[in-house]
């Protein structure tokens, strides 16, 4: 049960930093957020989806 969980969660960082690098922001908005992200695991992936994938372009012009 837990590799699934591993591998779920695995996946979906794979796609948001993927989807981070899609976005008209800088390279260094990208990148701050993309670790941010893959550092806090499942509540940086919960943010990002649920808020930030919609603020990212407000933040990092």
């Amino acid at each position: 049960m837990g590799t699934i969980v591993y591998i779920v969660g695995l996946v979906l960082a794979v796609l948001a930093v993927l989807d981070i690098f899609k976005k008209p922001i800088s390279m260094g908005g990208k990148i701050i957020s993309s670790v941010l992200v893959l550092i806090t695991s499942w509540i940086g992936l919960l943010v990002y989806y649920l808020y930030a994938k919609n603020h990212l372009t407000e933040w990092f012009k």
